[in-house]
């Protein structure tokens, strides 16, 4: 699993994008694509409103919100305001 990780960093770090480890220590972090699909759904757009502004499905936009819900430990859109 090391290879295939560092591959897909140096693919990552070819097309200019900003490569973060992830450590053992802060599972609970949030990626960056969480962190923006929690804010709209902070900010009140709808899941299929989130997937149109961001080109992807609505059922990928449910599942990044499940892995936020757990990681934040929250349950509800109304306490991402709280977070």
């Amino acid at each position: 699993m090391e290879g295939f990780a560092e591959r897909t960093r140096c693919e990552l770090l070819a097309t200019g994008a900003t490569v973060r480890r992830r450590a053992v220590d802060n599972p609970d972090q949030l990626t960056a694509q969480e962190a923006l699909i929690a804010r709209l759904a902070r900010d009140g757009l709808s899941n299929p409103e989130i997937g149109a502004q961001l080109f992807i499905s609505t059922r990928t936009v449910e599942w990044h919100l499940r892995k936020v819900f757990t990681k934040l430990g929250v349950s509800s859109r109304r306490q991402l305001r709280q977070v």
